[in-house]
């Protein structure tokens, strides 16, 4: 199993570092190595996230998000984000930037560090409203019930994480980003800037994942006619109308995905450059730690982990939140690498072993005859994903 699904990954794993030491020798062999370690630590909790949402999409979708979307994570977020944000600061075409990457590469690398206040506000955003989405919902099970149950019950106000946001942005921009780092360990007032691009954040996340959620649910409010139309137009020979609202759900859900997948990946782009700032190394480290990511994605879908496992999204969930006010901070002051990635490590962990905990006690109150063996909502069952991928 452990080879079926990460084989892919160990194939680009040993193609990427035998290119790097060919082409620049064992410095950087090294240095593709450690970025590849460096993302996979950051992403880990990308790939629960992921694989929470990635099980409710049909086979189909299921295939284009982990073959076109792996391409575009690794080639459009670790090569070319990196290049556009300087073509675009800078005011020059993508070639001239590539062509300064390798020339001047401390040229570039600052034209990236000051446009990290921007990228910062984005995806920071984005990704706070993943978790204040999830904070504020009402859900049967919870992980740290005292704190989650009346947080649920406040989201019952309308708007109300949107309200959250906006506020945890004006704060931001108004005190933090008025000293924003930029290189050279210059200081400069990005407040307009910060506010625009968090904005901005903000708003995708209310396009792409407000579509998203109100195809998926409305699959889920017409599932049962939907059953009965499905068996009258195979019966007559049609093609069942359910399959198109089923790709409009799938295809939104693809795009918050890769949505998703970006604003984690700033992160990990912005980090790389305390290591190395030429670009070929950061796309080859970086890509081998996407391939991982999804990987462990396939992983956790296949085998029902977070069926299994009933804490461990609200983990992944927490370490978005980390993340995203750790961007935010970062605006400003720099945070080694080692803690944006081991706290989201540390919260996946955790909620992973009171997971096994609550597990090893629903298993002895069912030896006790105690309980009809319900596990709290834990389904066992794995879930369905294509094994060709």
């Amino acid at each position: 199993m452990i080879l079926k699904t990460f084989g892919w990954s160990f194939g680009v794993t040993a193609i990427g570092l035998a290119a790097a030491f060919y082409f620049w020798g064992w410095e950087g062999f090294a240095v593709v190595a450690i970025l590849s370690v460096l993302e996979i630590s950051l992403s880990f909790d990308n790939a629960v996230v992921n694989a929470g949402v990635l099980k409710k999409m049909n086979a189909f979708w299921q295939r284009i998000f982990l073959t076109i979307g792996i391409l575009i994570a690794v080639f459009g977020m670790r090569l070319v984000f990196p290049v556009a944000i300087v073509s675009v600061t800078a005011g020059i075409g993508p070639i001239d930037a590539v062509q300064l990457a390798l020339d001047n590469p401390d040229q570039y690398q600052e034209m990236v560090t000051d446009a990290h206040p921007s990228i910062a506000a984005f995806g920071g955003m984005f990704l706070l409203m993943i978790f204040l989405n999830f904070i504020f919902e009402e859900r049967d099970v919870h992980w740290l019930g005292r704190l989650e149950r009346p947080l649920a019950k406040l989201g019952r106000i309308d708007s109300f994480s949107v309200g959250v946001a906006l506020a945890a942005l004006l704060l931001t921009a108004s005190t933090v980003a008025t000293h924003a780092y930029q290189h050279g360990g210059t200081y400069s007032d990005e407040s307009s800037t910060v506010l625009l691009a968090g904005l901005a954040g903000v708003l995708t996340y209310l396009v792409v994942g407000g579509l998203s959620g109100f195809f998926e649910n409305k699959l889920e409010e017409d599932e049962e006619r939907a059953e009965a139309e499905v068996e009258e137009a195979k019966a007559a020979g049609q093609q069942p109308t359910v399959v198109g609202l089923a790709g409009r759900a799938a295809f939104f859900l693809f795009l918050y995905l890769e949505v998703l997948d970006a604003s984690f990946s700033f992160d990990g782009v912005i980090g790389a450059f305390a290591i190395t700032n030429h670009i070929f190394w950061m796309a080859l480290g970086l890509g081998i730690g996407a391939m991982y990511v999804r990987s462990l994605t396939i992983y956790l879908v296949r085998e029902g982990t977070l069926d299994e496992y009933r804490y461990l999204e609200h983990g992944a969930h927490y370490a978005i939140g980390a993340l995203a006010t750790m961007l935010l901070v970062s605006i400003r002051w720099h945070l080694p690498e080692v803690v944006t990635g081991g706290v989201g490590v540390a919260l996946i962990g955790l909620s992973f072993w009171s997971s096994v905990r609550a597990n090893r006690a629903d298993a002895a109150t069912r030896r006790g005859g105690g309980d009809d063996g319900d596990g709290g909502g834990v389904d066992s069952g794995k879930s369905a994903i294509p094994s060709g991928v």
